[in-house]
């Protein structure tokens, strides 16, 4: 005989966890099993010939990790370096590959826990980045929380073709 307890689930554990964290004024998520860890902001090795959301690549013991400016990818200009600005390290994806990316962020908040039926399909307009690059919306009670795909909003096909158009534009005449 199985021990029910084993078999009962409770809420916490059918939720789905979110890191939470400030960028330009505004909260959005990742989804906890993205994220391979956060470290604070240090200077970054500027790479020449980068679009600005390439901010430069950092050395986390030993490996270069590019990191990505995600308020400058959306399109609203550069993030500002603060007391507590970190570097959240994400895990994507292209085809059976996973690369490690850095994301600047101005500040980290928590983890939360989100029932299932508190998230929200994306909305198709309304927010300030692409629809695409919305995941879901979190409904956290008192506010809606912007859960980011992370595999659409640091697409690395997408940020290489426009690293390329950068380069091309910048070394033409």
């Amino acid at each position: 005989m199985m021990n029910s307890a084993r078999r009962e689930r409770t809420p916490e554990a059918e939720a789905k966890q979110y890191l939470t964290f400030m960028l330009g004024g505004d909260t959005y998520a990742i989804a906890i099993g993205k994220i391979r860890e956060i470290v604070e902001f240090h200077t970054l090795t500027l790479i020449p010939l980068m679009p600005s959301f390439l901010r430069g690549v950092t050395n986390l013991r030993g490996a270069v990790i590019p990191v990505v400016d995600l308020q400058s990818r959306f399109g609203n200009g550069m993030t500002e370096i603060g007391r507590r600005t970190c570097i959240v390290i994400v895990e994507v994806g292209t085809g059976e590959e996973t690369f490690p990316l850095g994301v600047i962020v101005n500040a980290v908040n928590e983890v939360v826990p989100v029932d299932p039926s508190k998230i929200e399909t994306r909305p198709a307009f309304g927010t300030k980045i692409r629809a695409d690059f919305v995941e879901a919306l979190l409904n956290l009670g008192d506010r809606f929380v912007i859960a980011l795909d992370v595999q659409q909003s640091l697409s690395i096909t997408e940020m290489s073709e426009l690293a390329s158009r950068w380069v091309d534009r910048e070394s033409s005449p």
